[in-house]
């Protein structure tokens, strides 16, 4: 046991600094987000219902307008893209001729 323990370091060691910052910044907006999260459970539930539906909505709507959305909702941001403007698509309006 102590074996695996001792090369788990040493594989530790070697990893550059660019992955500890982003594990740093990971650690740092999770406990962000539970001081946010304890702070808007002490408000009125209806703000707190409010907030995070706005916060959900702009998440999801700058999914579509992307198409940068995680795989599993990829079938669903299809079904729903048509919808909403897209990011290239005012380029791909300009460059065709006017009728």
């Amino acid at each position: 046991m102590l074996l695996l323990a001792v090369t788990a370091v040493e594989k530790l060691k070697t990893l550059p600094p660019d992955v500890w910052l982003k594990i740093g910044i990971g650690v740092a907006v999770f406990v962000a987000a539970i001081f946010l999260f304890r702070k808007v459970m002490k408000m009125n539930k209806i703000i707190g219902g409010i907030i995070a539906f706005v916060v959900c909505s702009v998440v999801f709507f700058s999914w579509v307008y992307n198409r940068n959305e995680p795989k599993f909702l990829t079938p669903i941001v299809e079904k729903i893209a048509p919808f909403f403007p897209s990011a290239g698509a005012y380029n791909a309006k300009q460059s065709t001729t006017p009728k």
